[in-house]
């Protein structure tokens, strides 16, 4: 196939997923994580949950960068942002990310600091050639995607001589999400999700390539197809994550072949590893502090380093207690699950991270699959009335 509308063409999704439901064994269960915000969405737009027989079962994961970080990091940008000679460019997905006490950018923003929304590290270095007067902030943030082009700009700035940008950094790193959530703890009684299979994401596994994810198949016999985003991407990924449990092996395989490489964008990841290096722990919101998860500016790059430049002093900070952003990053509960998912908290008045980002699991749901919720629900309660007479 050529062209995206091949992908999205609903005849074929459909043959494939009557594929899958020939071959999914009736009396087995399959469960399996889609990690990739992005692969939640495509699921949910398309509807690819309704095409699937009722014993597969996707599970969203913490694949959203925005809503994985803590409350603590934004309330740590909102008081870097309060400095009046500081300008702090972001992404605009964390402009609504709720703080801690009712705080975000957006407010902070409202209230005199100076916050802009930019659309690549390109548009940080304009901004901070353009004001020199300024200290210039970038809120660095995003998985082995975004990374790259962060390191890139730090190059630059070198390049260029600035001495008024710098980074704040929260670049994370998938191989550890996905072994956090393997090696989960049972938590307040509650068991972790049982996963036999992964979906990769696809934007990461082009930078990285297949390699890291080897070490999942040989510490914990688990399967991982890396997909594209499209819905016969999905849909073909999931078959093939089928095929794997009915033949009882256990392997990473490629689905995205016109994307990803087993050994990756090689001069992406010498450029990240001339700029960065790992951080001892990050804190993740739902998975906790996970060793050597997240990364930081190496020493020779210190100069670019805001959390230096600036000492940035750590905010410890509880998300809403009501809030259960956290179990579904974890893949324990669904959107629909948390009680104020669709009432006190929407797009337009997000409780949490996942509702706000375009990537969050609460998003989608709210755009694509509550209406579908509720006329599951209708046809449950009807059947179990119609039984009942």
């Amino acid at each position: 196939m050529k062209y995206v509308d091949e992908y999205r063409d609903g005849k074929l999704a459909r043959a494939v997923a009557a594929t899958i439901a020939a071959e999914a064994d009736p009396a087995r269960s399959y469960a399996f994580m889609e990690f990739c915000g992005g692969h939640t969405h495509a699921i949910s737009r398309y509807g690819l949950e309704d095409l699937l027989p009722e014993n597969v079962r996707m599970i969203h994961g913490p694949g959203c960068p925005v809503c994985v970080l803590p409350i603590g990091r934004i309330d740590e940008a909102i008081e870097l942002a309060k400095n009046p000679k500081v300008t702090l460019l972001t992404y605009a997905d964390l402009m609504r990310v709720p703080g801690s006490k009712g705080t975000s950018l957006l407010k902070a923003k409202a209230s005199g600091s100076d916050i802009r929304m930019i659309y690549s590290t390109i548009d940080a270095i304009r901004i901070a050639e353009e004001n020199p007067d300024r200290e210039v902030v970038f809120f660095a943030i995003g998985f082995e995607t975004t990374t790259p082009p962060t390191a890139m700009a730090v190059k630059l700035a070198r390049a260029k001589g600035l001495t008024n940008f710098t980074c704040f950094v929260n670049h994370v790193l998938t191989p550890s999400a996905i072994r956090a959530i393997l090696d989960a703890p049972e938590r307040d009684g509650v068991s972790p999700v049982r996963i036999q299979g992964f979906l990769g994401p696809s934007h990461v596994s082009a930078v990285i390539g297949l390699k890291p994810y080897d070490a999942f198949v040989t510490d914990y016999g688990q399967r991982i197809v890396v997909s594209g985003f499209e819905p016969l991407d999905v849909m073909q990924s999931i078959l093939m994550l089928v095929r794997q449990i009915n033949e009882g092996r256990a392997a990473v395989e490629n689905q995205y072949i016109r994307a990803v490489t087993r050994d990756g964008n090689v001069a992406a990841q010498a450029l990240v590893d001339e700029v960065f290096d790992r951080r001892d722990s990050f804190e993740w919101r739902g998975l906790g502090a996970i060793p050597n998860s997240a990364l930081k500016l190496r020493d020779g790059w210190a100069e670019f380093d805001a959390e230096k430049r600036f000492a940035v002093e750590r905010i410890e900070a509880s998300d809403n207690p009501a809030c259960e952003c956290g179990e579904i990053l974890m893949g324990v509960k669904g959107p629909a699950d948390c009680r104020l998912f669709g009432t006190v908290c929407t797009p337009e008045t997000p409780m949490g991270s996942c509702m706000v980002s375009s990537e969050g699991a609460c998003a989608a749901h709210w755009t694509y699959g509550r209406f579908r919720t509720r006329a599951k629900a209708a046809k449950d309660t009807a059947n179990a009335e119609r039984k009942a007479s």
